[in-house]
């Protein structure tokens, strides 16, 4: 009796497979993120862990308990001294910002005589002053009400801690039975795309991290040595912005200036308008140095893409997914691209990873 199925009956449970699986993923999508976060949390960890059992040669459970429960217990203990600084910080530059309707109007109250001409824009600044107002309400607002709804979202949290362990603990693991699911013939191109696709992910995410942290630190000691109001908010808030291609520097240095120009230095004697000169000045040599030296040295040459796709892409994430989606949609363009360049030469018959295939031909040689 032949118990081998038509081609038809495969392909049609095939069909629902598929089918089944989209509906399954559709219905458990709110999952996605905690578990994606859960992923790039285990992934940061994944050297200290590799450490610990190269160097100082623990087990590999002792050393992911190690790394794990030390950095969750970092991550915990830093609120405790670091918030209520931002906290005081984000009241002094908020209510510096409740002022800035009455601030500009007060500006263009002034007259300006050029010449023999006089010019008065004081009609303007009344003008802008409603507007400006409902839209500096609007902010802390909808802020205050973003950071409630996060607080809310305690088994998130929960989900999140938990997963990421398991992920660090039991990869291999993992890695190994998603490498067994391809057939054999194809198993070999798996483990190399796999490869190249870590290193992009490990090079960018690990760097980004970095360079957050080191930008975040030289904004903050470089504004609070010149007294700028809210210099540790806002050079942590400059770190983070720099994801953003140009547009975050933007934000970061025009939101430092609007400060520097109300409030002043706070021992600096100078005036207003040529502190928030100087404030601008550093966050320009700042992003420069960023651009030429620190960029270059922490990525390289690992991101295989156009500045504008960049650009566009990460404004796209930003609408779509927040700040999640900023610092992942960069390595999923490069890694897309490194699968889209395979099945391109397996369509046209190239051999796919030609400079690991002339390695192997020098080692046998």
């Amino acid at each position: 009796m032949d118990n081998e199925w038509s081609p038809r009956a495969r392909y049609f449970l095939l069909i629902l497979l598929i089918v089944f699986l989209v509906a399954v993923a559709w219905y458990i999508r709110p999952l996605f993120t905690p578990l994606l976060i859960a992923a790039l949390f285990a992934y940061v960890l994944n050297p200290i862990v590799d450490f610990l059992e190269k160097k100082a040669r623990l087990k590999h459970k002792v050393a992911v308990n190690i790394a794990y429960f030390l950095t969750l217990a970092m991550i915990f203990s830093v609120p405790a001294t670091v918030v209520p600084i931002i906290v005081r910080e984000v009241q002094e530059v908020t209510t510096d910002l409740s002022d800035l309707p009455n601030f500009v109007q007060s500006l263009l109250e002034q007259t300006i005589v050029i010449g023999g001409l006089t010019l008065s824009l004081a009609s303007l600044g009344i003008e802008l002053a409603e507007p400006l107002s409902k839209l500096l309400e609007f902010v802390p607002e909808n802020t205050l009400k973003l950071i409630e709804a996060t607080s809310r979202q305690i088994a998130w949290v929960l989900v999140i801690i938990i997963t990421s362990y398991h992920f660090i603990n039991d990869w291999d693991e993992i890695k190994e039975w998603l490498f067994r699911i391809p057939p054999k013939k194809l198993q070999s191109d798996v483990h190399r795309l796999y490869d190249k696709i870590a290193d992009i992910w490990n090079i960018y995410l690990r760097g980004q991290i970095a360079l957050i942290a080191i930008l975040s630190v030289i904004y903050a000691l470089a504004w609070s040595v010149v007294g700028l109001p809210g210099a540790l908010l806002l050079g942590v808030l400059a770190g983070f912005l720099n994801i953003i291609p140009e547009l975050g520097p933007f934000i970061a240095a025009s939101l430092a200036f609007v400060i520097a120009l109300m409030q002043g230095s706070t021992f600096l004697e100078m005036s207003n308008f040529w502190f928030a000169a100087l404030v601008v000045g550093i966050f320009i040599v700042i992003n420069y140095g960023k651009n030429i030296w620190l960029m270059p040295k922490i990525f390289g040459k690992s991101l295989d893409l156009h500045d504008g796709v960049i650009f566009v892409a990460i404004i796209a994430a930003v609408v779509i997914n927040g700040i999640l989606g900023v610092l992942i949609v960069i390595p999923l363009l490069a890694s897309a691209l490194v699968v889209i360049k395979y099945l391109r030469k397996r369509v046209l018959g190239l051999p796919p990873f030609p400079e690991q295939d002339s390695e192997d031909d020098l080692g046998e040689a």
